[in-house]
């Protein structure tokens, strides 16, 4: 798997979840949405570290960690407010 099909698969559940944030109406569906957008972010910065010149630098999985972190505590904010 080469970084482009990385970066490809990213776009693609990107737009997915751009489409079901855009069009759906349930709240709970644009909340799963928006983490599929986190997740298409994630896929990008584990793609990009990997196929760096030097992975050895853990810039990659501490942008992810923190991506992580701020997507369970907009779950559990947005939850709440449902």
């Amino acid at each position: 798997m080469t970084l482009e099909h990385c970066l490809i698969l990213s776009a693609v559940l990107f737009c997915i979840g751009l489409l079901g944030a855009l069009t759906r109406r349930n709240a709970i569906v644009v909340l799963f949405s928006i983490e599929i957008m986190l997740n298409a972010a994630n896929l990008n910065f584990i793609a990009f570290w990997r196929y760096s010149e030097n992975p050895a630098i853990m810039h990659g999985p501490l942008f992810v960690l923190f991506a992580i972190a701020v997507a369970a505590a907009e779950v559990a904010v947005g939850l709440a407010l449902v």
